[in-house]
């Protein structure tokens, strides 16, 4: 069922978490966009994701309603009696993959993603790192078997790029695609 933000029925409530992976453009563009669709957004910024955004030169906190601190492992998005549609990692870096793929809950983040993951709720990973090792690989697969939804952000070539932008919009497409919320990011395959 594709639910539309405007969906009365389906209030949406999106969990976004922000770990150290370079790639703090991908985190901004998506929550404008859930911004864009009047989706209630909540936001982790881990500590090594804030220096990640120091040198990247992006601002997060007024793009959320609700943010939270990511040592908080009792705020509200840690319990199960907290509804949120989806949690979303973006970008997710390879320690943070290794820590909800093992269940390990060490912080806010990776309690959230484990409670969602126990309600069976969408968690949806973003992993920014290459190479990819043996371990990472391992840890993805891992990480698809509990439940979670692995989207790389992968290069495309077939919407014809123009510009970084063109291509981080991509990729925000396709995880909003995976969360069934419509968009027009991008240009979809045609033959």
């Amino acid at each position: 069922m594709l639910i539309t933000p405007s969906d009365n029925t389906h209030p949406m409530k999106v969990l976004t978490a922000i770990t150290g992976a370079s790639g703090f453009p991908l985190a901004v563009r998506f929550l404008k966009e859930l911004e864009n669709n009047n989706i209630e957004r909540h936001l982790v910024i881990s500590r090594n994701a804030k220096k990640v955004q120091q040198y990247e030169g992006f601002q997060t906190d007024i793009l959320a309603e609700h943010v939270y601190d990511e040592k908080d492992t009792h705020a509200s998005i840690c319990s199960g009696s907290f509804p949120v549609t989806a949690m979303v990692v973006i970008p997710c870096s390879m320690n943070t993959l290794a820590h909800i793929a093992n269940g390990l809950e060490h912080n806010a983040i990776t309690r959230a993603a484990a409670v969602n993951l126990k309600e069976e709720r969408s968690v949806v990973l973003v992993p920014r790192d290459t190479p990819l090792s043996l371990p990472a690989l391992k840890n993805m697969v891992k990480a698809k078997e509990a439940g979670c939804s692995i989207v790389p952000p992968m290069l495309c070539y077939y919407n014809r790029p123009e510009t970084v932008s063109d291509c981080t919009d991509f990729v925000v497409g396709r995880v909003l695609d995976v969360l069934d919320i419509e968009h027009k990011l991008y240009r979809r395959w045609e033959m």
